[in-house]
């Protein structure tokens, strides 16, 4: 399963992120993972919670930064869930190039039973039509 959250940038997506997974992990049976483009939101995780600071990798487009994905899933297989903040810029990706990206993550969350949760700096009425009955939160 993919879910998104949306809104501009500045209007408190990664707040609502933080939140949803430091309350999943009470109830988490698996791992937790948090994709993030720098460490300045360490303090606010749960420690039981697997910060990956995506910048400290080598990664250069979409592709790469889906097998980064696939990557942390092989290594993990008791991984439940996928937090990704800051997705347009960790994935280096356009506006216009979210849905086939979310259609990939989409096809991994199925295969790897794997869910991901999306912080995305788009308006929902932005968005493709597809994608929108995957927004739980709007901002």
């Amino acid at each position: 399963m993919v879910q998104l959250i949306v809104g501009n940038k500045g209007k408190g997506k990664t707040k609502h992120l933080l939140d949803k997974v430091n309350s999943a992990i009470k109830a988490a049976s698996g791992n937790l993972v948090y994709l993030d483009k720098n460490s300045k939101n360490m303090y606010e995780l749960n420690n039981k919670i697997r910060l990956i600071i995506v910048s400290d990798y080598p990664i250069n487009d979409c592709d790469e930064f889906i097998g980064f994905i696939c990557g942390i899933i092989s290594q993990d297989h008791d991984l439940e869930q996928m937090y990704l903040d800051n997705f347009l810029v960790n994935a280096h990706l356009k506006q216009e190039e979210i849905e086939p990206a979310i259609e990939k993550l989409e096809k991994i969350s199925n295969m790897f039973h794997v869910d991901f949760i999306i912080s995305v700096s788009v308006d929902e009425s932005e968005l493709p039509e597809t994608l929108k009955e995957k927004v739980v939160v709007s901002l």
